[in-house]
Parts: C-alpha cells; sequence; structure tokens
C-alpha cells in the first residue's frame, strides 16, 4: 500500500501538529509561572533577601577580576569537546566516507594539533606558574 503524498511537498496543515505542541506547551510555562507567583508565600526579610551561595557568606566584591587562564583553560575544553562531536559521526561512517573523508579527518586533527600546540606554546596549561 503506498501513502499518498501531496506533489509539491508539505502543507501549511502538515505542521499544524508542531504548532499545537508548541503552544501547549508555551502555556503551561506561563500557566506553571503565573500559578507558582500567585500561591506561593511573599515573605521578605533581611536575612532573605541576602547575597547567599553554596552555603558561604558573601566576602569581598563580586566583580573581582578572575585570571584569564580560567577562561582559556574553558575555550580548550570547548574545543576538544566539539573534536569528539565531530569524530564520532565519523566514526560510525568511515567506511561510507572512503578516502576523502579520511583525508578531512587528517586535515581535521591537523589542525586540532596545531591549536593544541599553540596552548602548549603560550603555557596556559600551566596553573603553577604566576
Amino acid at each position: 500500500m503506498y501513502l499518498a503524498l501531496p506533489v509539491n511537498g508539505y502543507q501549511p496543515a502538515d505542521y499544524l501538529p508542531i504548532l499545537i505542541q508548541f503552544g501547549l506547551a508555551l502555556a503551561f510555562v506561563a500557566f506553571a509561572m503565573i500559578v507558582s507567583h500567585l500561591v506561593g508565600p511573599k515573605r521578605k526579610s533581611a536575612v532573605k533577601d541576602a547575597s547567599f551561595e553554596c552555603g558561604i557568606e558573601s566576602v569581598g566584591n563580586a566583580r573581582a577580576p578572575i585570571s584569564v587562564k580560567y577562561f582559556l583553560t574553558a575555550i580548550v575544553f570547548v574545543l576538544f569537546d566539539v573534536e569528539v562531536i565531530f569524530m564520532y559521526p565519523w566514526a560510525v561512517n568511515f567506511r561510507a566516507l572512503g578516502n576523502d573523508g579520511f583525508i578531512a579527518m587528517i586535515l581535521f586533527m591537523f589542525f586540532l594539533l596545531a591549536g593544541f600546540l599553540y596552548i602548549i606554546k603560550k603555557g596556559i596549561l600551566r596553573w603553577n606558574e604566576a
């Protein structure tokens, strides 16, 4: 048995279930926020409004400078995380991609290794030195 599909692709009515689901999700979020605001307690106090994080009292200015090495390490983490995201589908389709896919991955790994060598040369991973 063959399904009858429109010749010119999808019709606007085909997207109606997606729009309904999106509308229901949006309505649920709005409903939950409004009900929690109306039903929730409204007690204010100096202790409740004070800054508090992880069980430790706040000390000093929150705008204290942070070492740039922290941000560079985060970028390195994202770089290698993205590498894994690209390598997994490549490994799954290794045989289907053939030599072109292999050469593309060699180039990708070369550029990734060049970035890693640059990181090592700049000393970003050396935390103990001032």
